[in-house]
């Protein structure tokens, strides 16, 4: 078993086998009762893995005999040999600063003031975890779950200390990366609610009351309201099933600029908090809609590759020559956006649309819509990317500034450059796929 050095900052990516120091000690099922107390005292130990050849069937230790609490963990390779023990002191020692032990405080918080100052360490811990090598994806998906403990937390303290409650029949979503649950630091809250179309007067009321109040305390704990007001709280984002569904056949049949806008921002949602049932029966309506408007599909296809990646002549990687970032590329401008648009059209054309834009282009590539090799390569330019996005996001935060999504490549050491040129290609290439599936060369002669 490896003996490798790691901070505690890492604990969340760490593998079991990093943790895992304690050795294992054996028995077989038939020892005696007696014989196996000998052998932990011998050895000076409260516990003894039992195995048959050289798996592990089970654990004796000194607390089964009084409860059948769990205390230690055998562990195995991949040819399922016992390679040792982890137990609870293995995992407390580094347990302070984890994610795990910040989600027990995040749960446990009192006030809106204790969320506040918790997610004022989120920061931190990402940071570490980062500098730590976590992968993009474990981070990003960090990051969505300390989002979605803390819009639960305030709803739970929404309804102890102020009675604030959705009613029945209704239900909150988020929606964009936060529906996609790939949000970076910091992203907007973009949210709506949908609520049964028979819901009374008073609980129209409830309904607008928890969202603005929802809305304002997550802004209170530190995650901003979105500049365009696309929030529950706002009356255009709170409708009816009926209501909704009539907004969704508006954009998909009548496929112009602003509607494309407006389901591209709806179609990433998911219930946070309320009656799932109305999310499935939105769901369901948006796939049976588009497929009955196949010219839906060409229409935002050709919207998605108005934003080629910056990548001129040998290579050379294009930057903004004008506004606030000249000598910059816009990362999410830049290639985010049209891998994270370019998944989703595939995966709504083919019903593989949920899930985060990772999942999606695992799925493309499992069914065949992508191969497997274009499907791995677009998506480690997709991390590559939000890679990029996070460490910017980051450093500006440390800085005591406005998260940028924009880098200059000519600072960068001349591997990470290499890095970003390949991710980029890694675009085009999604961008040239959408562009001979949905036929745009012929469409926009």
């Amino acid at each position: 078993m490896p003996n490798n050095n790691f901070s505690e900052e890492s604990f969340f990516f760490l593998h079991i086998d990093s943790v895992c120091r304690t050795p294992a000690v054996t028995c077989p099922p038939d020892m005696s009762v007696i014989d196996a107390a000998r052998l932990m005292h011998e050895n000076n130990i409260a516990g003894l893995v039992v195995v048959e050849g050289e798996t592990p069937t089970g654990i004796l230790s000194v607390r089964d005999l009084r409860d059948n609490n769990i205390h230690r963990l055998a562990v195995v390779n991949e040819e399922q040999k016992l390679v040792g023990v982890i137990n609870a002191t293995d995992l407390l020692s580094m347990q302070t600063r984890s994610p795990l032990y910040l989600t027990q405080e995040m749960e446990a918080a009192e006030s809106l003031d204790d969320l506040h100052e918790i997610n004022g360490r989120i920061l931190d811990m990402v940071t570490r975890a980062m500098s730590a090598g976590a992968d993009t994806r474990s981070l990003v998906h960090l990051i969505a779950h300390f989002n979605d403990g803390f819009t639960q937390r305030i709803i739970s303290l929404m309804e102890s200390q102020e009675g604030i409650i959705l009613p029945a029949k209704a239900a909150y979503l988020a929606l964009g990366s936060e529906g996609r649950s790939e949000q970076t630091l910091r992203t907007d809250q973009d949210s709506a609610m949908v609520y049964a179309n028979d819901i009374s007067a008073q609980d129209l009321e409830l309904c607008a009351r928890f969202a603005s109040s929802l809305v304002d305390a997550l802004e209170f704990v530190g995650i901003p309201r979105c500049p365009g007001n696309t929030m529950a709280s706002n009356p255009q984002w709170r409708h009816s099933l009926s209501e909704w569904q009539n907004l969704i056949e508006q954009w998909v049949s009548v496929p112009k600029g602003e509607h494309m806008v407006s389901f591209g921002m709806f179609q990433d949602f998911r219930t946070i908090h309320g009656d799932v049932s109305l999310e499935k029966t939105l769901h369901n309506f948006i796939h049976k809609t588009t497929q009955a408007n196949m010219i839906f599909f060409p229409h935002v296809a050709k919207n998605i590759v108005r934003f080629p990646a910056p990548l001129g002549m040998f290579g050379r990687i294009k930057v903004d020559r004008k506004g606030k970032n000249r000598g910059k590329v816009d990362l999410k401008k830049a290639g985010i956006f049209a891998i994270t648009e370019g998944a989703s059209l595939l995966a709504l054309e083919n019903n593989l649309d949920e899930g985060t834009t990772w999942d999606k282009l695992e799925k493309l590539g499992q069914a065949g819509v992508l191969s497997k090799k274009c499907s791995e390569t677009i998506s480690e330019a997709f991390s590559q990317l939000v890679h990029f996005r996070l460490k910017r996001q980051l450093s500006d935060l440390a800085a005591g500034n406005t998260p940028s999504n924009a880098i200059d490549p000519q600072r960068l050491p001349e591997r990470e450059q290499g890095q970003l040129r390949e991710a980029l290609r890694g675009v085009n290439r999604l961008m040239r796929i959408i562009r001979d599936r949905y036929h745009l060369d012929s469409i926009s002669r």
